[in-house]
């Protein structure tokens, strides 16, 4: 699939939002990507999963690196669907990370050894901080990032991440500190549709 039509199916389920948002990154903007509503159909969300991996993979080619990984990790919630038929896609465990008391790690009995080589995946990167919060608890254990993927970067490339990064589109919507928020100063009220509290 081309850019165009991964953007045509977010269009027509209704994932691309217009208006006054406040993000879970406490930014506000006048989009909003809800991948929900995409991935809560197990074909749209198999077919971007299969496209993801088949792009990630075809990265690795054209580097002449060699693409191997033996688990996928995810931020909950927004990561989990994706993140599962990402692991699908590539034959490989899929394990999520949540947050207890504001600090990102696993629960559930979920591990990974020393060494391991583990792809991060998102559904989408807005500032990078969820992903940056999952590579921090693996360093932290001793596991090797081998990049992270997302399924929308709305930062249009420009996420500052230590490690490399695949997505399907990239969109560069433009986010705003809330004194500086052009959508504020015309008097309307921000509204945050996301699954994460401010922190």
């Amino acid at each position: 699939m081309n850019q165009i039509e991964i953007l045509k199916i977010f269009e027509e389920k209704n994932a691309l939002l217009s208006g006054h948002f406040l993000l879970s990154s406490g930014l506000h903007s006048d989009k909003y990507v809800q991948c929900a509503q995409v991935l809560q159909y197990p074909d749209a969300a198999e077919k971007l999963a299969k496209e993801l991996a088949s792009e990630l993979i075809q990265q690795f080619k054209n580097l002449n690196l060699k693409f191997k990984i033996s688990t996928v990790v995810s931020p909950a919630m927004g990561g989990v669907i994706i993140g599962q038929e990402m692991g699908r896609a590539l034959g490989v465990r899929a394990i999520f990370t949540e947050r207890e008391q504001s600090l990102m790690t696993f629960r559930r009995g979920f591990k990974v050894e020393k060494g391991e080589k583990i792809i991060i995946v998102e559904d989408v990167i807005t500032t990078g901080k969820s992903t940056k919060e999952v590579a921090d608890l693996l360093k932290s254990l001793g596991a090797e990032i081998v990049c992270a993927v997302s399924l929308i970067d709305r930062t249009g490339g420009k996420a500052d991440l230590p490690f490399p990064a695949v997505s399907l589109l990239k969109l560069d919507i433009k986010t705003y500190q809330p004194q500086d928020c052009p959508l504020c100063k015309e008097g309307t009220t921000a509204i945050k549709p996301g699954s994460r509290g401010l922190k």
